[in-house]
C-alpha cells in the first residue's frame, strides 16, 4: 500500500500560493542565499559610512552657498532611515560637510573599494537567484559595468528619496496654502499620500534591481510582481526597526550598542528578503524555463577480436586435464 501523502504536500497542491513560497525557499537555500546576504551586509556596513561622507562633501562643495536646499536634502535622507539611525547619519554628514576639503584620495579610494565589493557580491547574489549561470568574465570589463551599476543604483536611490522628501514637502505647503494645516484628515491623507508615494518610489528601485542588477538581465515585466513584494516588505521592515530602535535607545547602553546592531541586523535582513523575493520571482511559473532533456549519446557496437597462436595457459591446462581424465578411463576399460 502506499504511503499516505504529507500534510504539507497536499496543501501544496491545493495552494498553488503556498508551493510558490515552499519552491522559492527551496531555490534560496540550494543557491546559498544565506551566505550571499552575509557577504552583501559585510560590504553594505563596510561601504555605508564612506559613501555618505563622500557624497556630502561633494554635496557641501555645490550646495554650500544654498544652506535651506542642503538642509532640506539631509533631513529627508534622515527621514528614509530607521529612528535611532538618525543621529549616527546626521554627526556623519555634519562632519562630511564640515571636513568637505579634507577629503582626499585615501577616502574616495576606500569608499571605491567598498561600494565595488558590494555591487559585485549583490549582483553575483541576484545572478545566483535567478538560477542564471555563473560565466567568467573579462576583469576589466566586469569592474566597468559593476561602477556603472553602482552609479545607476545611487541615481536611482537618490531619485527616491527625492521625490519621498518632494512629496511630503510639497504637500505640507499644499495644506498650508488652502488653510488645511491643522485639520486631522487632510494630515491623514497627506500622510497616505506619502506612503503610497514611498512605496510607489521604492517599486522603481527595486525593479531596476530585481531586472538590470543581475549579470544576465532578465526582462522588467517578469520583476514587476517582485518589486512590489520587495518594496512593501522593506517598508515594513523599515518600520518594524523604528520600533526596535527607539525601544532599544531608551538606556544608555542601548544607545552606545543598540544603533550598530539594528544597522546590522537591518542590512541583513533586508538582504536576506531581497533575495528571497528575487528567488520568488525566478521561481514563478511564467519564469521557470523548461530544460531541454538531452538525448543519449548514439550506442557505438565494436567487436572485439583477439587471435592468439596456440592456447593460453589457462587452456593448456584444461586440455592436459581433459586428456588426463580421457587416458584413465581407456585404462580401466583394457
Amino acid at each position: 500500500m502506499a504511503d499516505k501523502e504529507s500534510f504539507l504536500v497536499r496543501q501544496r497542491r491545493a495552494r498553488p500560493w503556498l508551493d510558490h513560497i515552499v519552491r522559492a525557499g527551496e531555490a534560496y537555500t540550494e543557491r546559498y542565499g544565506s551566505q550571499h546576504a552575509a557577504a552583501i551586509t559585510y560590504f553594505s556596513v563596510l561601504s555605508l559610512f564612506p559613501l555618505l561622507m563622500i557624497s556630502f562633501a561633494v554635496g557641501g562643495f555645490v550646495l554650500a552657498g544654498n544652506a535651506a536646499l542642503l538642509t532640506e536634502m539631509k533631513n529627508g535622507i534622515t527621514d528614509a532611515v530607521p529612528a535611532g539611525l538618525d543621529e549616527i547619519v546626521n554627526d556623519v554628514i555634519d562632519e562630511a560637510i564640515e571636513s568637505r576639503g579634507a577629503v582626499g584620495v585615501l577616502g574616495l579610494l576606500a569608499a571605491l573599494y567598498s561600494g565595488l565589493g558590494w555591487m559585485q557580491n549583490l549582483r553575483d547574489a541576484l545572478t545566483a537567484q535567478w538560477g542564471l549561470e555563473h560565466k567568467q568574465r573579462p576583469f576589466l570589463s566586469t569592474i566597468l559595468k559593476d561602477v556603472l551599476a553602482l552609479f545607476g543604483l545611487g541615481l536611482a536611490l537618490a531619485v527616491s528619496f527625492g521625490l519621498s522628501a518632494a512629496g511630503s514637502g510639497l504637500g505640507s505647503w499644499l495644506l498650508g496654502l488652502v488653510g488645511l494645516s491643522d485639520d486631522a484628515w487632510a494630515l491623514f491623507l497627506l500622510r497616505l499620500a506619502t506612503i503610497v508615494l514611498s512605496l510607489a518610489a521604492n517599486w522603481l528601485v527595486f525593479l531596476w534591481v530585481l531586472s538590470r542588477l543581475p549579470r544576465e538581465r532578465v526582462s522588467a515585466r517578469s520583476a514587476a510582481r517582485g518589486a512590489i513584494a520587495a518594496a512593501i516588505g522593506f517598508e515594513l521592515l523599515k518600520q518594524g526597526f523604528t520600533i526596535y530602535l527607539e525601544m532599544v535607545t531608551n538606556s544608555s547602553s542601548g544607545r552606545v550598542f543598540g544603533p550598530i546592531i539594528g544597522l546590522l541586523l537591518f542590512a541583513n535582513l533586508v538582504s536576506r528578503y531581497l533575495l528571497f523575493i528575487t528567488a520568488w520571482t525566478a521561481t514563478a511559473k511564467e519564469n521557470i524555463v523548461p530544460r531541454a532533456s538531452l538525448a543519449p549519446p548514439p550506442a557505438v557496437i565494436s567487436p572485439r577480436v583477439v587471435v592468439r597462436k596456440g592456447p593460453t595457459a589457462r587452456g593448456a591446462l584444461g586440455l592436459f586435464g581433459a586428456g588426463a581424465v580421457l587416458g584413465l578411463l581407456l585404462r580401466k576399460r583394457r
